[in-house]
Order: structure tokens, then C-alpha cells, then sequence
């Protein structure tokens, strides 16, 4: 079957109502949430926060890079299909080692709250929450990732 993206791909404003497309908005929310509570974490010997970091901010930039070139309409040859599932297939995998380190760490630092101050009870939470939002942002990649593979394959 030959078809254009064009046919296939939304923009503008339509990227809102289409079924993979809309996953973008819970995306950016969520690594934006990562990102900011991870920044306003402390960092600690040995602590591998950096690529969490890295990928919740690459993330970030090229989700929004996403949806201005699906908002304003650049997406019309043939070859966005397949990098809309490559993208997101990438972020997927990036945003789990990111989780899974994450909360490896949280875990890790659990033991040591039950002596510090109120201070590092508090960092502990944002930790917590840190990893929630980071296993919801590569939930919502992934499902992004499964309907464009199949939208992908549909034409």
C-alpha cells in the first residue's frame, strides 16, 4: 500500500483528537514533572541522577520539538511514520533505564530516612514522586509508541 503521511499523519490542532497523537500532552507533563523533581533533589556520592537527568531533559526538548513539527504541519513525507515509532521506541527505552535507576536509588536511600531530619524526609518524597512520574511518563511513551507501530504498519 502506497500512501502518503499526509493521509495518515495529523496537524495542527488535529493532533489533539488522534488516539496516538494525544499521548504527547501526558508526555510532556509527566518529564516535565521528572525533570523538576529530580532537580530539586539532592545529589549524592556515586548517585547515577545524571542520566535521569539527561533523559528526562532530552525527553523534554524533543517532545516539544514533536509537537511543534506535528503542529505546524512539517511532517508530510513518507518517512515520519517511521520515525515517529523510532522516537518514541528510543524514548521508551531511555525513559525505563531512567525509572528503573530512579527508583533503585529511592529504595536505597529508604533505610536512611528513618534517622535524618524532617529536611531529607521531605527529599525522600520528592523522590518518591520523582519515580512515580517517571514510570507514568514511560507508560505513556510506550502506549505512544504501540499505536503509532501500528498506525506505522496500517500503512
Amino acid at each position: 500500500m502506497a500512501s502518503s503521511s499526509g493521509d495518515v499523519l495529523p496537524t495542527g490542532c488535529r493532533i489533539l483528537t488522534s488516539i496516538p497523537d494525544v499521548f504527547f500532552i501526558p508526555e510532556f507533563v509527566f518529564g516535565g514533572l521528572v525533570w523538576t523533581l529530580v532537580a530539586s533533589t539532592r545529589i549524592t556520592l556515586a548517585n547515577p541522577l545524571a542520566w535521569v537527568m539527561f533523559v528526562s531533559v532530552f525527553c523534554f526538548v524533543m517532545t516539544t520539538a514533536w509537537i511543534f513539527i506535528f503542529l505546524c504541519g512539517a511532517n508530510r513525507s513518507s518517512i515520519w511514520l517511521a520515525l515517529d515509532v523510532g522516537y518514541h521506541f528510543v524514548a521508551v527505552l531511555f525513559y525505563l533505564s531512567a525509572s528503573v535507576i530512579l527508583a533503585f536509588i529511592t529504595i536505597g536511600q529508604a533505610t536512611l530516612v528513618r534517622i535524618l531530619t524532617s529536611d531529607d524526609l521531605f527529599i525522600y518524597r520528592l523522590e518518591i514522586s520523582a519515580v512515580v512520574m517517571s514510570f507514568l511518563a514511560t507508560l505513556f511513551y510506550f502506549l505512544h509508541a504501540i499505536f503509532s507501530a501500528i498506525r506505522w504498519k496500517r500503512f
